[in-house]
Order: C-alpha cells, then structure tokens, then sequence
C-alpha cells in the first residue's frame, strides 16, 4: 500500500517581512505566501520525492532603503497538489479543499513588512503544519468485498491494468481507469481495495479505502453470485447477505453514502448453479424486509440501497459486460442531466426574486 500516498504531513511558512527605514519611515515588503494549487497529473508520492523534506517556506520580504522606501514583496511559494485534496491542520479539522484545477488555497500568510505600526520591525511569517488528505475523484467507484471480481472487472470495462489473482486481497491500493465510448465520451472509474465486515471502525485499512467513496458519483457494488467467505474462521455469507453487509459498512462509515445513485454487476455467472442462484437473490432484493427475520440484526442496515439496475455479468466468459457499459452511461448522463436541471431551476429562480 506504500505504493500510493493518500496522506502527506508537510511543514508550510510564509516569509518574514523586510525592515522598515525609520528616518524617512519606510516601510518593508510583506513577506511571501505559501499557496497549494491544484494540477492535473500530480500526485502526493511525487510531491515527497521532489521534497523530501516536505517543507514549503516563502521568500523574505525586501528592506526598505533610500531607493525604494517601500520594500518590494517576498517571493511566493506554490505548491502543485493533485484534484480531490482536503487540507486539515493538526487538530483533523478541515481547513479547505482543492477539488478543480487551478484551485488555489492560501496555505500561510506572509508577515507584515516593518513600518510605523510595528516600530519598523518586520513581522514573521504564518507557520504550521498541515496534512493533505487525497480523496480519489471518479464518476463510478467500485464497492465489494475481495474477491468478488472488481479488479478483473475494472480490466475488462478500462484500460487499466490491475493485478488480479484468485486470493482475496489482490487489490492493496485504489485503481484508476477509463472506459472509453464509441463517440469519445469517457466515465472514470476508480476500483477501491476489498472492504471486510468491520470496516466502518477502521478493521482492515477501512477508513484509508472507504474515504475514496465519499468523491464518486455513483457506486458500482460487485457482489460474487456464489457468496463469500474471507478466511476458514470467518462466516460464510451469501449474495444477499453480502449486499446488506456492504451497505451497511457505508452507512456506519458516512450515512450519506447509500443515498449515492448505486448499480449493482452480479458477478461469476459462468459458475455452476449461478442461475438458480441469481433468481432467488432476485426475488430477495424485490423486498429485502421480508427475509429480514432470518438474519442477524448487526448485518441489516437501516436503509437499503435502491439498485438503478441490477447487471449479472462474467468476467471470465464476458457476459454481461457491454450491457454493464451501456447501464454505467445512462445512468451517469441522467444524473448529469438531473444536475443541470436543478441549476437551471436555482437560476430561474434567483433571476424571479432578483425582479
């Protein structure tokens, strides 16, 4: 998982101001600001190696003199963060965020040059340290427990290049990839390590996984039509189970996560009994409450996720696949155009008022 940084610690300090010239009261350029700009095609792991000190300091502000009573401004100091940053102070309080390019977050301020006001002192720079949190941005996030095939799946639908091997966790660190249409449009996808039961308190690497969840659009739950069960001492559990247990973890993580717009591939039905399987597991998720009363209370969340369309695919044989395509671009074009609705109408509705 050290492969992929999703949390950086740096030093950041802005410059101290200039001297002030007292006999003609001049005053000192302001010391330069530490800035975090957020760029396209950069990543936190090339941030520590191009710094591996991982301190930002800006420059000092000039003196006052007799040529230039006022001093000019110390050197900015810029810092290229990837998109889907938030940056938190050492407490773990969010003291902004970077989710566009060219978004820019004033890290530390600058000290104030010497002048009347500071007896013609110059005054330090802000300095603190802070940690900058990488939560992955993708149209489509891929949810399931390991093993249930997301990795293969991701290789079929993208040009990426997972690892896949048929032991649970294959996945250690996020995926991206892009599927690419026939007219050019493309849907990011992002295959999110294999959560367990538990993850929710961090079992596992939980939170480090589940955090990307929270910038997807949509979620893509892959569930293994045959069940699934981690180790020996582990208890098996079915498709239907599996999909209540993934829920659930979501809902403990950050209640507003099952209200994401959610599909759900149905994966492995090149196995045998899988047909028998899938029609019983369809019948499950027509009213999920009534096969409540047969299972555990700790696994039944307290919504359940509404399906815009349940998908039974292959990634051995294929199945399913283009179908599973088609389903992902529809229901992002619809949410998008949902999205633009509400813009229009919020619009609308601020030219009424404004007459």
């Amino acid at each position: 998982y050290s492969n992929f940084i999703d949390d950086l610690r740096v030093y950041v300090r802005g410059g101290t101001g200039g001297m002030g010239y007292p006999n003609l009261g001049g005053e000192g350029g302001r010391g330069g600001d530490v800035w975090f700009v957020a760029r396209e095609r950069t990543t936190l792991k090339s941030i520590r190696e191009k710094y591996p000190q991982k301190r930002f300091v800006a420059g000092t502000g000039a003196n006052s003199n007799v040529k230039a009573l006022k001093g000019e401004k110390g050197k900015d100091c810029e810092v290229h963060v990837p998109l889907g940053i938030s940056v938190l102070d050492d407490d773990g309080k969010q003291i902004g965020e970077l989710n566009a390019a060219g978004e820019r977050f004033l890290a530390a301020r600058g000290g104030l040059g010497g002048s009347l006001a500071t007896n013609f002192l110059p005054c330090k720079g802000q300095r603190r340290t802070v940690h900058l949190d990488l939560k992955l941005i993708a149209d489509i996030g891929l949810v399931g427990f390991p093993n249930a095939g997301k990795s293969s799946l991701l290789s079929k639908i993208s040009h990426a290049k997972p690892e896949i091997a048929n032991y649970a966790f294959t996945t250690i660190q996020p995926e991206l990839g892009k599927i690419m249409y026939a007219d050019y449009k493309q849907i990011s996808v992002a295959d999110l390590p294999g959560l367990i039961e538990g993850a929710h308190a961090n079992k596992g690497m939980g939170h480090k996984f589940l955090k990307h969840v929270e910038r997807t659009k949509q979620l893509l739950l892959v569930v293994d039509i045959s069940g699934f069960q981690l180790s020996m001492k582990t208890q098996f559990r079915t498709a239907f189970e599996t999909i209540l247990l993934l829920t659930k973890e979501l809902e403990l993580y950050k209640e507003e996560l099952v209200t994401k717009p959610a599909l759900l591939a149905i994966n492995k039905m090149d196995l045998p009994c899988a047909k028998d399987n899938l029609d019983e597991l369809m019948t499950q998720l027509e009213n999920p409450q009534d096969f409540f009363h047969l299972l555990e209370e700790e696994i039944i969340p307290e919504n359940t996720l509404e399906f815009r369309e349940v998908i039974p695919i292959s990634t051995y044989t294929g199945e399913g696949i283009e179908e599973l395509k088609t389903c992902l671009r529809k229901s992002i074009d619809e949410q998008a155009e949902q999205v633009n609705e509400e813009y229009r109408k919020k619009k609308l509705l601020l030219l009424q008022t404004s007459k």
